[in-house]
């Protein structure tokens, strides 16, 4: 009897896809500062191209797809971006450019052709950057819910739940009398039997407005959802990365409503010493900085931008891991304590949740600190603009985040 032999398929770099390269580069690319410096981070660093060849270089070591011989003649050359893995990592980036992951930074200019038809390295890659597309930020959020969630999601598309009944096609097994106003989605057999009470004429019914019973199906509605997040030292600083995973969090969700719940809106603040809008882009790449806590100026600022917003339902996702600790003051100056919850700071704190809870504003936090003031702190928010409150960690708070977004069921997690 034949036999038939199977072995590994050993292909080239040249046949790798730009999707599985960016699969492998992911928690590179969302670096927040903590493999820097935790101690002393820069807000203001960006990731540069060397870090990108290097990361690249890293992933493909990690995958198996360089060989012996290839690594040893780097690590042996001067340089090890003129050898033979170097050349591949920059041919590589250069793909991922072509194919609409990446783009130089500002004021960079594009790798340059050298003699020969080759291509020569960026000019000083140690200080040029560079900045992830769209196509990469939708990219990354896929992978994000696809790993958080998998097949768990059970949404409709552009529609979130609620109490109420509405009429229209996706019935509920419900009726109702016709109001003014609603869709014409007939309860037949209902309409039939009304109609029949006023007896048959010349063989036809005689239907009069009364007889009319629409089908019920459930009332969805619109959501205006902006995520708080916090950015202050903290983040990075008690031997964990707690950054990456939030904004980890904020592209899944970003994505998730652009594909199942295309009427919402989302926006992004970053909440440090003051507060700050920012894009979607931008924040795939911001970094902590050695700031405080200002949760005040944060929710006041998503409030501004939840007035901007016609929706049915409004809402604050607030992801942190610390006391407020900062407020700005009537003049512009920054107030900071650091040590417990000054009363001060918490007023001025709880008066914008107040503000919230006044325009109808859920705050839904989500801590990834335990310290009993802290939890202490986040019931009372919650209770006061009837949100919720999840306690968890950097490794669990996606599936907290996505999940909570997608149910809307009104319940309190300790």
């Amino acid at each position: 009897m034949s036999t038939i032999r199977y072995s590994k398929y050993e292909g080239s770099l040249d046949d790798l896809d730009m999707a599985d390269l960016m699969k492998m580069l992911q928690d590179r690319l969302l670096e927040s500062g903590f493999e820097r410096d935790p101690w002393d981070p820069d807000p203001d660093a960006r990731q540069t191209m060397l870090d990108l060849y290097e990361a690249i270089a890293e992933a493909l070591i990690r995958e198996g797809l360089v060989s012996e011989e290839l690594l040893d003649a780097a690590m042996e050359s001067e340089d090890w971006l003129r050898s033979e893995l170097g050349q591949t990592v920059q041919d590589l980036a250069r793909r991922l450019e072509r194919e609409g992951y990446l783009r130089p930074g500002e004021g960079e200019a594009r790798a340059d052709e050298g003699a020969g038809g080759g291509v020569a390295p960026t000019p000083d890659p140690g200080r040029a950057t560079f900045e992830l597309t769209d196509k990469a930020i939708d990219f990354l959020g896929y992978r994000t819910l696809t790993d958080v969630l998998g097949a768990s999601g059970s949404a409709s598309v552009g529609a979130h739940d609620t109490e109420h009944l509405t009429t229209g096609v996706e019935t509920t097994g419900e009726s109702k009398d016709y109001a003014f106003g609603d869709a014409l989605n007939l309860d037949v057999p209902q309409t039939f039997m009304r109609a029949a009470r006023h007896g048959i004429d010349d063989g036809r019914f005689h239907l009069e407005e009364s007889d009319l019973v629409v089908a019920q199906s459930e009332y969805t509605s619109s959501c205006a959802t902006v995520v708080m997040l916090d950015c202050s030292h903290s983040m990075i600083l008690y031997g964990e990365d707690r950054f990456t995973p939030a904004k980890r969090v904020a592209l899944a969700l970003a994505h998730l409503i652009r594909t199942r719940f295309r009427g919402d809106t989302i926006q992004f603040v970053l909440f440090h010493n003051s507060a700050e809008e920012v894009p979607l882009t931008r924040l795939a790449q911001a970094q902590v900085g050695p700031y405080h806590t200002n949760t005040a100026e944060g929710l006041r600022l998503a409030q501004k931008l939840l007035k901007r917003q016609n929706k049915d339902m409004k809402q604050i996702v607030m992801i942190t891991d610390g006391k407020p600790s900062a407020i700005t003051l009537p003049n512009g100056r920054i107030y900071k304590n650091a040590y417990g919850l000054d009363p001060l700071v918490l007023g001025e704190t709880l008066r914008e949740v107040g503000s919230c809870r006044r325009q109808g504003i859920q705050i839904n936090t989500f801590m990834l600190a335990r310290d009993p003031e802290l939890i202490a702190f986040v019931q009372r928010v919650s209770a006061m603009t009837r949100g919720k409150a999840y306690f968890t960690t950097p490794d669990t708070i996606g599936r907290y985040v996505l999940q909570d977004f997608q149910s809307r069921r009104t319940k309190l997690v300790n």
